[in-house]
Order: structure tokens, then sequence, then C-alpha cells
């Protein structure tokens, strides 16, 4: 499971994070004080992504790229700070990625995998119960028999493992799946995912009007 720390003050804030990564799977770890960063590195604290305010007491987030850096965990800025000068402060002092508050989750979770991806981050096995997904096997075993999934069923897997407990639209799972220029319709999807829920038993649920979603506890 990977480790995020969220240095963020406000409280509300770092809260949603919080829930809205463990539910993703996330392991977090919340500060609140740029200066409880550094006591928590100093402690022998380590991550594999910082989720970082700008403007903190104690310490800012600015402060925080060096400390952070030199214990090899990338840094995503998510501030209220706009302005280009900031940007470019952030950017250029080493910070993988610089999001603006408000900011969409699912659009966070994307950027974050991405940073994690570049940083050789990427979890290889993936369990959902009695279900074990390799990623750089390939393979899916189910109480130690190997389900044999075809390469799309495979794929289509990954992506509602990845994205656990949050709702895809057929659209999305099509396109990221099947490539935007497949033109057999989203038909294709619902039977795919039939296929998967008789060879997994895997809670993938359907959500009126939008697609599926895979539940995880």
């Amino acid at each position: 499971m990977r480790k995020i720390i969220i240095a963020e003050d406000e409280l509300a804030i770092n809260k949603m994070l919080c829930m809205n990564l463990g539910l993703m799977g996330y392991e977090t770890v919340a500060k609140y004080d740029g200066q409880q960063v550094i006591d928590w590195l100093n402690e022998g604290g380590n991550a594999d992504l910082a989720l970082v305010d700008v403007m903190m007491p104690k310490v800012d987030g600015f402060e925080l790229l060096e400390p952070l850096s030199s214990h090899g965990i990338p840094v995503i800025f998510l501030t209220a700070r706009g302005d280009l000068e900031a940007k470019l402060r952030g950017l250029t002092g080493g910070a993988e990625d610089y999001i603006v508050k408000p900011f969409e989750m699912m659009e966070l979770i994307v950027r974050m995998e991405k940073v994690l991806e570049r940083h050789g981050k990427v979890e290889s096995c993936i369990v959902l119960g009695d279900v074990t997904i390799d990623t750089e096997k390939r393979t899916v075993i189910r109480n130690g028999t190997d389900l044999n999934l075809t390469p799309m069923e495979f794929d289509l897997l990954l992506l509602l493992a990845k994205k656990k407990n949050v709702a895809l639209s057929r659209d999305r799972l099509l396109n990221e799946v099947w490539g935007i220029r497949y033109e057999g319709g989203t038909r294709t999807v619902d039977v795919h995912i039939a296929q998967l829920r008789k060879k997994t038993g895997l809670n993938i649920v359907s959500v009126p009007k939008i697609g599926y979603r895979l539940e995880v506890d």
C-alpha cells in the first residue's frame, strides 16, 4: 500500500483528502503545519508522495521541498496560490506538479498516479480479498487459481482496481481500455463486466446512468 503524506493546515481539506485517498487504497499521514512534517521526517518518517499546501504556519510549503526531496519523497503542491510567481517557484524548486484549489479529486488521483509511475512507485500486486492482480506478470489469481483473463478483461479489471470505490462511466472505461477510436459501442463494456463478475466474484456494482464501480471495504 502506497503511503501519502498530506501537509495541509485546513482541517476540512486535510480530512477530505485522507478520507478519499483511504477509499482509493492509499495509506495517509496527516500533518497540519510545516514543522510537523520536518519533525516527522527527523523521526524516520517516509512516504511515496507528499501533497503539500504552500501557505502553512511555522514552515511553509516551499521550505519543505528540500527536506522532502532529500528523503526521496516527490511533492505535488495543492494550494490556493495561483499566481505565476508561486507556480514558477514551486515547479523550478523541484515540485512534480502544482495544482490550484479548488480541484477535482479524480484529476488529483490521475496526476498522483503519473508522479508515482515516474518514480517507479507503482504497485506490482493489488490484493482484493481472495483476488490478487499481478501488474507485471499480468495475471489474476483467485484462491490459488489463475483466472486466465483475456487482455481486455485484465485491463478493465486493473482500471477498476486502481479506481476502486469510484464510479467510472462506460465511456471512460471504453476510452481507456479499448481506445477512443473503438467503434463497437459501450455494450462491449457491459459484456466484459459480466465476465469479470463471473470469473472474479468481485463486487462490481452498476451505477445507474453512469457505469460501474468496484466496491472494496
